[in-house]
């Protein structure tokens, strides 16, 4: 990918920042904070570790989010001092873009950004496939992680998404969930599920580093770095005539943005809770 530009100096935007200047998931990134000369700094900071970490990355700050219209890729992240782009100043923003980045894919990294994904694709008319939300990608890591504890396993063997609206309507498909090809369901018994996904929904919102993390999956899947599925917000599909609200789903991403939710099979149990999720 050739350039991609994070929209917030926060937390959540430093970080992603330097996790995508460490993988060189993009030739250029650019970090936009309109609060002074923060984002030059953390660019800067970012730039004089590339010795030390070996990465090649071209690091640019600045404070006008009018230089992102050449990004391949633009991340609304969070703001310096002022917390995650929300409300409707975060909605304006995102139209902006939208019109000045015609190709740019949009993802909104933080974790209170699901109303964001909803109405840019609802009031602005943004493409659902080019908006998406990465957030729920760092709960799945994190229930990953609680799964493959519970059968004294690895993180990395566990095949599992998260979908829903957390933390209250999360949706955890264990018909689907594996553990180096063998099923967890067969490996944890009923109560033993139900107890992991009230512990991984505790865990939402999740932190700045996994948020980025989490972002920076969705980036290496749009740059084709990666064929992961990514667990995604994603606004519903009004052409189908569905009145349903934005939620997480597993998605295919692709250069364009979403290229389809991959449904996984749900138990009947799930398919109720999942409906309950995106009722408005």
């Amino acid at each position: 990918m050739r350039e991609v530009a994070i929209i917030g100096g926060g937390d959540l935007g430093g970080a992603l920042a330097h996790v995508l200047a460490r993988r060189g998931a993009a030739r250029t990134v650019r970090l936009i904070d309109a609060a002074g000369r923060v984002a030059e700094g953390k660019a800067l900071d970012i730039a004089q570790a590339a010795p030390v970490e070996g990465f090649a990355t071209a690091m640019v700050g600045g404070t006008d989010w009018a230089s992102a219209a050449g990004a391949d890729a633009i991340v609304i992240a969070d703001r310096f001092g002022a917390g995650e782009w929300d409300g409707d100043d975060a909605v304006l923003l995102l139209s902006q873009l939208a019109r000045a980045a015609p190709r740019a894919i949009l993802v909104c990294a933080g974790a209170l950004q699901r109303d964001l994904v909803e109405r840019g694709v609802r009031d602005r008319r943004i493409p659902r496939a080019r908006l998406f939300g990465s957030a729920p990608e760092a709960l799945a890591s994190a229930a990953r992680a609680l799964a493959a504890l519970a059968v004294d396993g690895s993180p990395r063997d566990v095949s599992l998404s998260v979908l829903g609206v957390p933390p209250d309507h999360t949706v955890i498909p264990w018909q689907d969930a594996a553990l180096a090809g063998f099923a967890l369901a067969r490996m944890l018994d009923e109560p033993s599920r139900r107890r992991l996904e009230a512990r991984a929904a505790a865990l939402w919102p999740p932190g700045p580093y996994a948020l980025a993390s989490a972002a920076a999956i969705a980036i290496d899947a749009a740059a084709g770095r990666t064929r992961r599925i990514v667990s995604c917000f994603v606004a519903p599909d009004t052409a189908s005539g569905e009145n349903t609200r934005t939620a997480a789903m597993p998605v295919r991403i692709g250069a364009a943005g979403i290229i389809d939710v991959v449904m996984p099979p749900l138990s009947v149990v799930e398919r109720i809770a999942l409906e309950n999720a995106v009722q408005l």
